[in-house]
């Protein structure tokens, strides 16, 4: 993967993270931050899928990848939610 491909992957994980968190019903309690790293990691492992089963070498844009890395997100940003530690309310 080239400079260019990495940097892209990373700009795109930033709007993946965002859309993601977004696309989860409820409120998730993870910092931005880790919204952030999931999205990034799913623009990764999103391109790898598609590169593996085939549709991510298209012409134009890859509406196929683009979602393909929104479920990956999605998954990524529910299981984080999940293993986050929960803030404390002190009474």
């Amino acid at each position: 993967m080239a400079v260019t491909g990495i940097i892209s992957a990373i700009l795109i994980g930033l709007i993946i993270g965002a859309l993601a968190r977004l696309v989860l019903p409820g409120k998730q309690g993870i910092p931005i931050w880790l919204t952030i790293l999931v999205g990034i990691g799913a623009a990764f492992l999103g391109t790898a899928i598609a590169r593996g089963l085939g549709y991510a070498d298209t012409s134009g844009w890859d509406w196929l990848e683009f979602l393909t890395q929104l479920v990956v997100a999605a998954i990524g940003v529910s299981i984080a939610a999940g293993v986050y530690p929960k803030k404390s309310v002190r009474r």
